[in-house]
């Protein structure tokens, strides 16, 4: 099996991008699966009805998110009803929508989980404990095993790699939108890799316009950030490749695509 994880989409710069190069690589690498971080879908952040249709439609079959889940209030109408939407799971006991999802694929069941950081980040539970929750419930169902770590800093991310090593089929970092050239096969066996990157405009910051952040920056002052709409495209990724008959990881390979 081979399953491709995305980084974050930005906009719909980003939705366009992924569209274009998600339905070639399916094709083109035999892409079994596909998990994407589409938190910055709707106009740079949030969700929307139309922005996650895009997604799934683009070739999406798992959609993650992260701290910019509730940005658009349009996702409360429809996160609860979602089957493989997902939020931080590490958000309170109460809070809409849910934090992993078992995907059916042929013989398999293949569990996703999402968690954010608290280095940098909203104040919420510990992920480290959480997913221990997680795990609890999801192996008793799921054959694989995947987490989207959505984080600010590359210690807390590579601190959950080690610590989930030999657990979870792979956990790949998400949230700084600049992909990172650590990816790996841990000791243990978990794919990982410190940020997948992002879907969006190149010629950015972050997926934002430039001279609104420099703006920023170099006064001090609040700015709206805007994403950027011209200009050249960058697509970010990892394909894990599983052992069919074992359910183990065999692989890691990273995808960047600048047009």
């Amino acid at each position: 099996m081979r399953v491709m994880l995305v980084g974050d989409v930005i906009g719909r710069p980003g939705r366009q991008t992924f569209r274009k190069h998600t339905q070639k690589l399916r094709k083109e690498k035999n892409i079994d699966v596909v998990i994407v971080n589409g938190e910055n879908s709707a106009s740079g952040k949030g969700f929307t009805r139309n922005a996650l249709d895009e997604l799934y439609s683009g070739g999406a079959d798992i959609v993650t998110s992260g701290n910019h889940v509730w940005d658009k209030k349009d996702v409360m109408e429809f996160i609860d009803s979602e089957p493989f939407l997902i939020r931080p799971a590490n958000y309170p006991e109460g809070t809409p929508g849910k934090g992993s999802c078992i995907y059916p694929f042929k013989a398999k069941n293949i569990g996703v989980m999402n968690l954010s950081g608290r280095s940098f980040m909203p104040a919420l539970d510990c992920p480290f404990q959480k997913v221990e929750e997680l795990l609890k419930d999801l192996k008793k169902e799921c054959n694989i095993l995947f987490l989207d770590f959505h984080a600010e800093t590359t210690s807390e991310k590579m601190a959950m790699g080690w610590y989930l090593d030999g657990r979870v089929n792979g956990v790949v970092g998400t949230h700084t939108h600049i992909q990172t050239s650590d990816e790996r096969v841990l000791p243990q066996g978990t794919a990982y890799i410190t940020d997948l990157g992002m879907v969006g405009p190149w010629n950015s910051v972050l997926g934002v316009k430039t001279d609104s952040i420099i703006y920023k920056f170099t006064t001090g002052m609040p700015v709206r950030f805007e994403v950027e709409t011209e200009g050249p495209q960058v697509y970010s990724a990892v394909i894990v490749e599983i052992d069919d008959k074992t359910d183990c990881t065999t692989g890691i390979e990273r995808i960047l695509i600048v047009e």
